[in-house]
């Protein structure tokens, strides 16, 4: 098993950071995937092997930082004892690992359209075939998560998971991948706040680095993509982007955390959803983890016009 507690782990993550800022001033597609395809070659991981499976679960130890799970800093938090706390992290690290798969099936579908007219010997659509590979493993590493962790499986409602297949079937290009950074930016900045924190489950703590190493390198093709796009595509493209995009945030965000997870630690979901809504710290919470990816979609003009209400109303734009 390769030790994802090491300075070589570290320097995977420093490595894979700096990748992700440094590409900017690469646009060509073709330049963009080669170093896409050279990192992944260098930092690429097995969970089936790179973690621990068969290693029990630490006694007092947290499966989410506690100021990301949805009820810090309500009246119902403080009422709850520390035990009743960690296993509610429990049951929401179990339902972003649930939704992680549902959206990275959805990602490995739109991406699939992206490439079907493209040149199957570019570099381009290698790199989306890799993106794909390592989006199977992580689906599966999340799968292996859900049932080490011992809680049911969250699914997303009948009208979401509708949402979903209706956003995969009608997203433009553009909107594929503002979609695809949706989901992978917003994990990206929670998960970078998990890995490093040892009053974390070790377990926790592996699969969050490997996701934020691999997914640094899905965000910054991604990023270059929709920029591309962005200034090629028609007008009327441009229009329906903005729009998908906002309504596909309203359902992400409402997503990441299963309302029945409340019932789980012997909460009314009613109330508890309610707080967790009305929540200053939750909101501040959700706009920190989008800052990053609404200051790019505003810079490159998704973030504007109508759609930043339904952004507003997701909670994840002030």
């Amino acid at each position: 098993m390769r030790a994802l507690e090491s300075p070589d782990a570290d320097r995977a993550v420093a490595a894979a950071t700096a990748m992700r800022d440094a590409l900017g001033e690469l646009t060509d597609r073709e330049q963009v995937a080669e170093r896409l395809l050279a990192a992944s070659d260098r930092h690429s991981f097995d969970p089936d092997t790179d973690l621990d499976w068969d290693a029990p679960l630490e006694e007092g130890k947290w499966f989410l930082p506690e100021r990301l799970v949805s009820l810090y800093d309500t009246p119902l938090w403080e009422r709850m004892s520390e035990q009743q706390r960690i296993e509610l992290s429990r049951h929401e690290a179990a339902s972003l690992a649930g939704a992680g798969i549902w959206f990275e099936i959805i990602l490995m579908q739109l991406l699939t359209r992206h490439i079907y007219d493209l040149d199957p010997t570019s570099r381009h659509v290698r790199y989306a075939l890799t993106e794909m590979a390592d989006e199977c493993r992580h689906s599966k590493m999340f799968a292996r998560l859900i049932q080490k962790l011992g809680t049911p499986v969250y699914r997303p409602t009948g009208l979401t998971h509708f949402l979903g297949r209706v956003l995969k079937t009608v997203a433009t290009t553009p909107g594929a991948f503002t979609a695809t950074l949706l989901v992978e930016e917003i994990l990206d900045q929670m998960q970078r706040q998990t890995f490093p924190d040892e009053t974390i489950q070790p377990l926790v703590r592996g699969v969050t680095r490997i996701h934020v190493v691999e997914e640094s390198r899905h965000v910054r093709y991604a990023r270059e993509e929709l920029r591309r796009q962005m200034t090629d595509c028609p007008a009327w493209e441009r229009h329906w982007t903005r729009l998908s995009s906002g309504e596909a945030a309203v359902v992400i965000a409402r997503s990441l955390i299963s309302p029945r997870v409340y019932a789980e630690v012997g909460l009314n979901p009613k109330v508890a959803l309610e707080q967790a809504r009305s929540s200053e710290h939750r909101r501040a919470t959700l706009q920190w983890s989008a800052q990053r990816l609404t200051t790019f979609l505003d810079e490159i003009g998704v973030l504007a016009g109508p759609a930043t209400r339904a952004w507003r109303r997701s909670g994840l734009l002030a």
